[in-house]
């Protein structure tokens, strides 16, 4: 690939620029499939006992999708540019890939979610309710597809797979800069690319951990209502339902954390290493608190269990593991990051195990609603959920440094994870790195320091505003409540299509995230 760093500030800053874009945009994508769920399953209790107070939450929790589902699509256009703009070799290097999953998410993700979405929010009285249950059911199906795509992208930069690496050719000659030639990556296998290694695990666990962000911020609301004694039939409600999402996403995050764990040490050992603090090759010893000192190759401060990272990799407390010292100093990632963000992950997500197990037994009990102290963490536990969230991409991210895109790694046992690394004469793991892209070399050549901050400032100063106006809005709706009257029947099934639905101006129009009823019709004879 493209030669040494040119320019460190110039990559430092840009993966800067990327970070705060993108953790922004991040705080949308969790929520919009978190609550796509929940309406879901407020539309389907609404089918299945027509008790209109669940239209009526199905039409509260609506608002706060539509509004979330702008903003999220508003700040996710910007990375696209981005990658034209700051890292144009990195581009052109998974341009075949990314453009392939970029635009099935596209067709089948975004244009099902957008399209469906104005039936959701305009359609309560212009399509019958299974109809409507139908629509919300598509918008939910598309927030998860578009997760697929994504998670599929980013899951090939991590265990590339489905393609060969080939050289660019201008003018019917190898394109070649500082003597080095330009290398991309081409499908020849689109299925082997889209279930590359890591996908599939990895696609469950953001959907999991999706569920977990918006069952936190229903059992929030609920939880919110009934300390302040408003709305108390629908907060009961939603804290309960709330409360199941939350369960069953804690513990399925669980489950496919520790499936991730074993695909993160079978193809990227050296970044497991670097969550666990674990610098020697032998027993595996779990850190569960401590600081990394890379200098004297131990970890500072530690309360360890002795064998357990051996036991969870491998079933026995005695098994060698890999660690940092069968990695050159230049192919290790960077340790206080990863090692931190790795642990806020893990102690949020056993937080949120432990909080919604007992609330699901005061509330088999019959007494979570009396619990005030148990009201009161709910009311917050959006902010923890939404920090493991980030917590668990970023030190996917960072840890996967110095490599944009990871190379393969061979194992003496021959299936990935099995046995011990492959090292050189210097007993370290040498790379090809022809078939991998280092983020140093990833970077466009024409943008300099100074443009590069003053993106960031102006990124930072739209995406502030964005912020405020998002936490002003939500504000408004959650203090306003949900409107508990009684909704007039909708039609029966068939009296009203898609078409016709959509033909129809509403007289809302001017607001995606009110989700009012219809005009009522003239009387007979007016004119």
């Amino acid at each position: 690939m493209i030669g040494p760093l040119f320019a460190a500030d110039v990559v430092m800053l840009s993966r800067v620029q990327f970070a705060l874009t993108i953790m922004f945009h991040y705080l949308f994508p969790p929520l919009t499939i978190g609550l796509g769920v929940v309406l879901v399953w407020l539309g389907f209790q609404f089918v299945r006992t027509g008790d209109p107070l669940y239209r009526q939450a199905q039409k509260f929790w609506t608002k706060i999708f539509a509004l979330n589902f702008a903003l999220g699509v508003s700040t996710g256009i910007v990375m696209e540019f981005e990658f034209g703009t700051n890292w144009a070799v990195y581009s052109e290097f998974v341009g075949d890939v990314f453009g392939s999953a970029l635009a099935a998410e596209g067709v089948f993700a975004f244009f099902l979610e957008s399209g469906f979405l104005a039936v959701l929010v305009f359609g309560w009285n212009r399509v019958g309710p299974r109809v409507h249950f139908l629509s919300t059911c598509l918008v939910s199906l598309g927030s998860m597809f578009s997760a697929v795509w994504i998670v599929v992208a980013n899951s090939w930069q991590q265990t590339p797979a489905g393609h060969h690496v080939v050289p660019v050719f201008r003018r019917g000659q190898p394109w070649v800069i500082d003597g080095a030639p330009v290398l991309r990556a081409e499908i020849v296998d689109f299925w082997a690319m889209v279930f590359n290694p890591s996908s599939a695990v990895r696609l469950a666990h953001v959907l999991t951990g999706s569920f977990i962000v918006g069952g936190a911020l229903v059992c929030s609301v609920g939880a919110f209502y009934l300390l302040r004694g408003r709305h108390a039939e629908f907060a009961r409600r939603s804290l309960t339902g709330g409360l199941v999402v939350l369960t069953v996403g804690s513990l399925a995050a669980l489950a496919t954390g520790h499936l991730s764990a074993e695909y993160v040490y079978a193809y990227q050992p050296a970044k497991l290493a670097a969550f666990e603090g674990h610098f020697e090759t032998g027993r595996g010893d779990m850190t569960l608190v401590g600081w990394p000192d890379p200098a004297a190759n131990t970890n500072r401060y530690a309360v360890a269990v002795p064998g357990m990272y051996g036991i969870l990799l491998k079933g026995d407390p005695n098994a060698t593991v890999v660690g940092l010292d069968r990695f050159r100093p230049e192919d290790r990632p960077p340790l206080a990051v990863p090692f931190v963000s790795y642990r806020i992950m893990a102690g949020v997500g056993s937080y949120l195990i432990v909080l919604s197990l007992a609330g699901c037994y005061f509330r088999w009990r019959g007494t979570l609603f009396e619990k005030r102290w148990m009201l009161r963490l709910f009311v917050v536990t959006i902010l923890p959920a939404l920090a493991a969230n980030h917590a668990g991409w970023v030190a996917a991210e960072v840890g996967r440094q110095p490599w944009i895109v990871h190379p393969t790694v061979a194992w003496t046992g021959g299936a990935p994870g099995e046995g011990d690394v492959v090292t050189g004469p210097d007993g370290k793991v040498t790379y090809d790195e022809k078939q991998a892209l280092r983020t140093t070399a990833a970077v466009s050549r024409a943008v300099t320091e100074g443009q590069v901050v003053a993106s960031i400032i102006g990124f930072g100063a739209v995406y502030a505003l964005l912020g405020v106006i998002w936490l002003w809005v939500l504000h408004h709706k959650i203090q306003e409540g949900p409107d508990l009257p009684d909704a007039p029947a909708p039609p029966a099934d068939g009296l009203t299509g898609f078409f016709d639905s959509a033909a129809e101006r509403p007289a809302f129009a001017a607001s995606m995230t009110e989700a009012k009823e219809a005009a009522p019709a003239p009387r007979e004879g007016t004119p």
